[in-house]
């Protein structure tokens, strides 16, 4: 697209992006691709968690989200709490003069707007916002592109996800119900819009990457996506027996499919999962299993495309997998991912994390594995939607946060519908 700008727009793009969680980056990811596509003349550059591993990545320079390096870590030591303290201050003024740079910020997808992990609301519900507060007060326009919300207990973390909401100048949902929880903690979201998660406007990995065996060969690979779960906000008093829960049924899992000769592969979605590998791998001791080392979403959806079934956990994993066409049985922690497997018509093979049944979890995948041909035809037709639903998403984005250049567009489509 031709810009109307006389000078290039100023683009910002803010969250947790370059810390190690494969689906916040594939979120920057698609929304890099969008502006590359749509916006070529945007200069733009990143507030985030890694600033050095955003660039080296995608090429864009980057400032840390946090004056504070040890901001995640739980402060005990009074001199860390007082730089705690002092990193509020720090960033409140570091995030204006971030933002003021700027014509638009856009937080791309993610789950900005729940706490269905742990979260303290010091941490990134603070950060979002001073953006958002930032962005309305010195007139950048805050977009919160196909995020996630989930209705929160806890005041203080309610309170800034709430307020972030309202004072940004876009807000558009990857599901109904994040939508929906907005509304029910007080935002108006009668404008507001429902997309597919970003990540399904990644390029696929061809559909030749999956190997096809002889008609007696055995069952072939299954990929498992683990994560290192212990429950969310609302389960930190039994964190660890959710997690041992989890563990169990998981190498319970893993052991019966070797058993049946199944090769397994092991897949991670976040740095912080690669505990649970090894523990996988020194409970179940077989050359059947296997552990990838994914460094992008790309790599989780060449993995997932090469097996015949997945079995995962993590929100964007289950996208990789329903993205490939692959089969997949979702162990869900948050609504997010029922709504997701419902959207793509997988509704049916859901299981909760917190409570792993490792009979009844078998049980749901030889039901998948027999259904499977029908379900990559469905897997087929949800993905040409969600893409086509993804083109509505970046075409009332253009429209929302760069007006000239949509209004140029319209005006040449216009030009070319009345030439003779």
């Amino acid at each position: 697209m031709t810009s109307a700008h006389a000078n290039p727009v100023r683009v910002g793009v803010f969250g947790l992006l370059g810390s190690g969680n494969l689906g916040n980056d594939g979120s920057l990811e698609a929304v890099l691709g969008y502006l590359r596509a749509e916006h070529p003349e945007a200069v733009v550059d990143a507030l985030c968690g890694g600033p050095e591993a955003v660039t080296a990545r995608f090429g864009i320079p980057a400032t840390r989200l946090h004056w504070n390096r040890a901001e995640y870590r739980t402060a005990s030591r009074g001199g860390a709490i007082a730089a705690k303290g002092v990193g509020k201050l720090v960033d409140a003024v570091r995030t204006a003069a971030w933002v003021r740079r700027h014509d638009v910020v856009i937080v791309p997808g993610m789950g900005v707007l729940e706490a269905t992990l742990p979260l303290r609301p010091w941490g990134f519900p603070y950060a979002l916002f001073l953006l958002c507060a930032s962005g309305r007060l010195l007139g950048t326009r805050v977009a919160l592109v196909s995020v996630g919300a989930a209705e929160i207990r806890n005041r203080p973390t309610r309170a800034l996800v709430r307020w972030s909401a309202r004072l940004a100048a876009y807000r558009s949902y990857r599901d109904a119900p994040s939508r929906d929880a907005m509304r029910a903690m007080g935002v108006d979201t009668a404008r507001d819009e429902v997309y597919p998660d970003l990540a399904f406007s990644l390029p696929t990995p061809s559909a030749g990457t999956r190997p096809a065996g002889p008609p007696s060969s055995p069952p072939g690979r299954v990929c498992l996506g683990v994560m290192d779960f212990h429950g969310g906000n609302d389960d930190r008093a039994r964190a660890e027996e959710i997690h041992r829960r989890y563990l169990d049924g998981t190498i319970h899992f893993v052991r019966a499919l070797v058993a049946e000769g199944r090769p397994v592969r092991l897949l991670t979605g976040d740095d912080c999962d690669a505990s649970v590998v090894t523990a996988v791998l020194d409970a179940v001791d077989s050359p059947l299993v296997t552990a990838a080392e994914p460094a992008s979403l790309a790599d989780l959806m060449a993995e997932m495309a090469a097996a015949d079934t997945v079995v995962a956990v993590r929100y964007h994993n289950l996208i990789c997998a329903l993205k490939t066409g692959t089969p997949v049985l979702a162990l869900c922690y948050a609504t997010k991912s029922e709504a997701l497997m419902a959207d793509m018509g997988l509704g049916a093979y859901c299981h909760p994390a917190r409570e792993v049944d490792a009979d009844r979890l078998l049980e749901q995948f030889r039901e998948l594995e027999k259904r499977s041909a029908e379900l990559r035809r469905t897997l087929t037709e949800r993905n040409l939607a969600a893409a086509r639903r993804l083109e509505h998403q970046f075409t009332a984005l253009t429209a929302a946060l760069f007006p000239a250049d949509h209004a140029h567009a319209h005006a040449q489509t216009h030009a070319l519908r009345e030439a003779p």
